[in-house]
């Protein structure tokens, strides 16, 4: 079973490896592959869905595609600040929460994490429809199911690690950018004269002002470059995972940022221009683009040939750009759940290295937005518009914020002056889109943010009442005195009854946890060894100079214990273990602990709630009864103190009395 596991999932990874630690980031190049991808996948749908909302008047497509391109580099531009000024990533989510406050923090977290759902369901759906794009219509009910498994197949993917992922999708990537940029300098070259359609189009453009006028133009402009905005999705996802870049992180990212830019504008902008160019029409069942290229290639044999490779390539590309909302996705859950608003098990990591429960969160999440809209991209777009935008919006309200305050910065007027403009596009953006696309699909999007926001301040308000309860109990523990130091602690004796208590701070319910030894079996032991695991969550996933201070406080908190148990006259030592799960490695510690210690008991604290129910149990995990099946399957004793969840006024500590040692 192991070995087939690891034949589908790989081989577990030593996070204290430095080894590890150069495989697991990403240099520029592969980060534009995980990450800009998205971005670039974008030109499959965004593009296409602008063209058809010129409702006819084609001529206005030169200065939409131009409109396009500056919006992109805008957007890119005003990200690379947050890059600057954020280097630990965190994104939108991270510039709402310091520099606007927690509310509007949680609602661009919220909504950063619905646009990732979409990322993975819109990549998915659109991929589908490509490939579909070449087959007859009759085959076209198998699409949904084949979303689906698409979908499943890049979870599984995605379970290996970030690396291993984009490795794999590396060539398709490849395969996607040679095929479209030939496609489209073909198209702008070798099909009808530039400059004569040109000049046709101001021709008519010229006409149009004189018998309509010239805002009912713009409106037509400005609508359908506002429902084309998923053209400038994905361009947020390098700042969210500046932490996986290689060093130096920041120019990395900023470099990641700029191929991104220069890639897209190019591929939609040039796609919008030859569309024109070649006249193209929607047909029932296929893209624009499977329209255009074919007109391109013609009908010959080599032409068939390259248009099937190039949707192949589209296709697959899509899936690539599914790699943003399974790399971004995990970790902005991760760094919500450090900040309390999503349960605390999203931050933990399996033995790949990998948020586990993040990626399977995202799957889920986007499984289930195909099966809302049946795995339609036009609804798919409207709703992945919807939540891109908010945090787009949120971000930079938040950079001109930033820059009104910093008076003194270097370059503060220019730099204001991008987010200003990224300001007002994004939220005409998303202002126009709401309006128009309100019952075809927006409105689903909309109840969705607003429920997980309800939803998180839930999981925050029940921390917060656990947290003020731990808090209490802190200060009642850390009250108590043990006794003077001593000069000569007592020694360890291999053969007395021992008591090995597992910890995982120096705080209150550890404390608690001894006394209650010393209070349920009097006199029974004297040797006390504490055992701590040092836990290697995405929060410390940085680097090797964070895994050190890790392993450094670990020991500090474990030498408070041992002090307390000592100079309350016990024999007393610890034990350490390093991981990214903590039952695994008290697993294998523990047995070890045993074979010395031959007479011991494993004692471990577990907050206990006087009503437990789905929502504590969602929200707190069970690692203590975890570790008790394990250990007691090893043939290990293994004793769970309930530490009582009581309000303020309850007492929570039956005594504070220290009993006398044997």
């Amino acid at each position: 079973m192991n070995k087939i596991t690891e034949f589908i999932f790989g081989r577990p990874k030593d996070p204290t490896d430095s080894r590890v630690w150069r495989n697991l980031t990403l240099i520029a190049f592969f980060a534009w592959v995980g990450l800009g991808a998205d971005g670039l996948s974008s030109s499959c749908y965004g593009p296409e869905e602008a063209y058809l909302h010129l409702d006819g008047h084609y001529h206005l497509v030169w200065p939409l595609a131009g409109l396009v391109a500056i919006t992109i580099f805008v957007i890119s531009a005003s990200y690379s600040q947050v890059v600057q000024l954020f280097p630990g990533g965190g994104g939108g989510y991270l510039v709402a929460t310091k520099l606007l406050g927690r509310t509007p923090g949680v609602v661009s977290g919220v909504s950063l994490l619905v646009d990732y759902f979409l990322t993975i369901a819109i990549s998915c759906a659109s991929g589908v429809a490509a490939l579909f794009s070449f087959l007859p219509l009759t085959w076209h009910w198998l699409r949904l199911p084949v979303i689906i498994v698409t979908a499943l197949g890049l979870i599984t993917l995605n379970l290996r690690g970030v690396k291993e992922s984009i490795k794999v999708l590396l060539p398709v990537f490849m395969l996607f950018l040679i095929t479209h940029v030939a496609l489209i300098l073909l198209g702008m070259t070798e099909g009808p004269n530039f400059w004569k359609t040109y000049s046709t189009s101001a021709d008519v453009m010229t006409s149009d002002v004189a018998k309509i006028g010239v805002w009912p133009l713009v409106f037509i402009l400005l609508k359908a470059f506002a429902l084309g905005g998923g053209t400038f999705t994905g361009i947020e996802a390098v700042s969210n995972s500046v932490g996986i870049m290689r060093e130096p992180k920041v120019q990395t990212a900023r470099r990641t940022m700029l191929y991104m830019a220069l890639s897209l504008a190019f591929m939609a902008a040039g796609l919008l221009i030859s569309y024109r160019l070649w006249n193209v029409q929607h047909q029932e069942g296929r893209t624009l683009n499977a329209s255009l290229f074919q007109q391109i290639l013609g009908d010959g044999t080599a032409g068939r040939i390259f248009l099937t490779v190039a949707l192949v390539a589209e296709a697959g590309l899509l899936f690539v750009a599914a790699q943003a909302g399974f790399i971004d996705g995990p970790r902005v859950l991760a760094t919500m759940s450090v900040d309390g608003w999503v349960p605390r098990q999203f931050s933990r990591l399996n033995d790949r290295l990998v948020i586990q429960n993040g990626v399977l969160l995202m799957g889920a999440g986007a499984l289930l937005f195909v099966l809302l809209t049946g795995g339609e991209v036009k609804v798919l777009v409207v709703l992945y518009s919807i939540g891109v935008f908010t945090t787009f919006i949120l971000t930079q309200l938040g950079m001109v914020w930033h820059w009104i305050k910093d008076r003194h910065a270097q370059g503060r007027l220019w730099s204001m002056g991008v987010n200003l403009v990224g300001l007002v596009l994004t939220a005409s953006i998303l202002t126009i889109t709401v309006v128009f696309k309100f019952l075809d699909g927006a409105w689903i999007c909309i109840v969705v943010i607003v429920g997980l926001i309800a939803l998180a301040h839930a999981v925050r308000r029940h921390y917060r009442r656990v947290q003020e309860l731990l808090a209490t109990l802190d200060k009642q523990m850390f009250s108590i005195d043990p006794g003077p130091k001593l000069k000569e602690p007592r020694p360890l004796d291999p053969k007395a009854p021992t008591a090995i208590l597992l910890v995982s701070g120096y705080n209150g319910l550890g404390i608690h946890a001894l006394l209650t030894i010393f209070r349920m079996f009097p006199g029974q032991f004297r040797n006390v060894i504490f055992v701590g695991v040092a836990v290697i969550d995405y929060d410390r996933l940085r680097g090797s100079k964070e895994i050190e201070e890790l392993r450094r406080a670990t020991e500090e908190m474990l030498k408070k214990y041992v002090d307390f148990a000592q100079r309350a006259g016990f024999a007393a030592d610890d034990r350490m273990a390093m991981g990214t799960d903590p039952v695994e490695a008290l697993a294998e510690l523990c047995p070890r602990l045993a074979q010395q210690y031959n007479q011991c008991v494993v004692f471990g604290g577990q907050l206990a709630f006087a009503n437990e129910t789905l929502w504590t149990r969602l929200l707190h995990s069970n690692v203590a009864f975890e570790i008790q099946r394990r250990l007691q399957f090893a043939g290990l004793p293994v004793v769970i103190l309930p530490v009582r969840a009581v309000s303020r006024k309850e007492e929570s500590v039956p005594t504070t009395q220290m009993p006398a040692p044997r």
